[in-house]
């Protein structure tokens, strides 16, 4: 994506879309990263002449590199089963309220933690001497230097988000050697130029900064979201995950706050990105993959067709997490709940945006309590700003207005940061504001039978684990 910026205008145009295909190879699942950087590589020689490049991504993965700085393998999946069962002989090391204490970090499978520690032992991480998260590890191929950016490595479960620095007690329980991470970066640092290498190759001679960006792809997400200053706002970040939450000045570090599994990870300038990873698209898209199916606007017309509330289903439930025969996985989870057993795509459709607008309703009004911020509007920003009827679903199941977009918020954040980093934009609200005024954006305001949606939520919390 290329982004222009002036304080008056802001544009964002794609120039190469390339197919993240991750591998299956003897030890697990693992990411084809060197395909990845071939596609960044083929992406800045399409975008031609630019003052600035930043990498953002997912969070939680890493790669290891030797002492030569070379990648000892292809990082492993989040999505891997290696990680099965470390949390629970984890909690044995360091208990469960110490350890939400100390970093505020969700419970899950795949956090970089346990995932650390289902390597442990094996030879590659004994051969290990730099630890580089995924965004990272991309700066690194093209610049040759490496860092840890901040937002990001909020996510591993080892950083303490009061200090923004590394909890060094939590690490020393576990035995891991905090130094295999690289030094501290912040968005808008300077994180290098393009290698020589890397600028023959795109017809560059001369130097091309690489700004630190929120490398955090929901933290460059958040950048975007086109809120007024001083506006009492929620926001969804929508994709393969729906990120749902609140922008907060200090983490929310109680007993309640972990009992609902809620995450505090840094975003821009400080502050607290409060909320709950929910699987979000990534339901209907393994729907569309079972099926084989690539119009999702079909598939939105007859779910659009199908009477809500039918069937629901807890869409933060793990047994949703692996991929594979995700039809058959929510048809027996109605079975099991007595519910109607969807018999159509459509039907199959209408109970995941049923079910997802159900725990977007259930995090912001959760999130909302627990962190004593009221808000009067919520945000969808990311890919599912597109999809009209899951937009007014989750403001019927709110009682809130919707705002929807911008689809591509997380390039938008990015461009952003470096933006102001070189000086051409301001402070947080000028960036919104920028947002604002230069993408396309439409409000849902709630409607429908709010009862029903009660009923709903009353039927799915009867079955989701305490």
């Amino acid at each position: 994506m290329v982004g222009s910026v002036t304080p008056d205008d802001l544009d964002l145009a794609e120039v190469l879309r390339f197919a993240n295909r991750p591998a299956r190879l003897p030890e697990g699942l693992r990411w084809d990263v060197l395909a990845l950087y071939a596609g960044v590589l083929d992406g800045l020689r399409a975008a031609g002449p630019v003052a600035s490049v930043g990498i953002d991504g997912w969070a939680v993965d890493y790669g290891l590199l030797d002492a030569d700085g070379h990648l000892l393998g292809p990082p492993a999946h989040y999505r891997d089963a290696r990680t099965e069962g470390v949390a629970a002989r984890a909690r044995r090391t360091v208990p469960a309220e110490r350890l939400y204490a100390r970093t505020g970090v969700q419970d899950a499978p795949f956090n970089t933690l346990h995932q650390l520690l289902a390597a442990r032992d094996s030879a590659q991480f004994t051969a290990a001497r730099r630890l580089l998260l995924v965004p990272d590890l991309i700066t690194y191929w093209l610049t040759g230097e490496a860092g840890t950016e901040v937002t990001n490595a909020s996510t591993t479960q080892l950083l303490d988000p009061r200090t923004g620095r590394w909890a060094a007690d939590v690490a020393e329980a576990f035995g891991i050697d905090l130094g295999l991470f690289a030094p501290f970066r912040h968005p808008g640092d300077p994180a290098g130029t393009l290698l020589p290498h890397v600028r023959e190759h795109l017809g560059r001679a001369d130097p091309v900064p690489v700004t630190t960006v929120a490398s955090h792809d929901t933290a460059s997400a958040v950048v975007a979201v086109p809120a007024r200053d001083g506006e009492r706002f929620a926001y969804i970040c929508t994709g393969t995950w729906s990120l749902v939450g609140l922008e907060l000045d200090a983490p929310v570090l109680t007993a309640a706050s972990r009992a609902a599994n809620f995450t505090n990870e840094l975003g821009l300038d400080g502050t607290v990105r409060y909320l709950r990873n929910i699987t979000g698209l990534w339901l209907l898209q393994e729907c569309m993959r079972a099926w084989a199916e690539d119009d999702v606007g079909a598939l939105l017309r007859e779910a659009a067709a199908v009477p809500g509330l039918r069937s629901v289903v807890d869409a933060s439930d793990p047994a949703f997490l692996p991929p594979g025969r995700m039809p058959e996985r929510i048809a027996d989870a109605c079975r099991s709940t007595g519910q109607p057993v969807p018999s159509t795509r459509g039907e199959t459709t209408r109970c995941v945006l049923d079910s997802l607008a159900l725990a977007h309703r259930r995090a912001v009004e959760e999130a909302q309590r627990l962190a004593d911020h009221p808000v009067d509007v919520v945000y969808v920003v990311g890919g599912a700003a597109r999809n009209a009827l899951l937009c007014r679903l989750t403001a019927d199941a709110c009682g809130l207005p919707v705002v929807a977009g911008p689809a591509e918020a997380a390039a938008l954040g990015n461009v952003l940061v470096q933006a102001r980093a070189h000086g051409l934009v301001g402070d947080r609200a000028a960036m919104r504001g920028l947002v604002a005024r230069t993408q396309p954006l439409r409000r849902y305001e709630p409607s429908g039978d709010g009862a029903a949606w009660d009923a709903a939520a009353r039927r799915v919390a009867g079955r989701t684990r305490p």
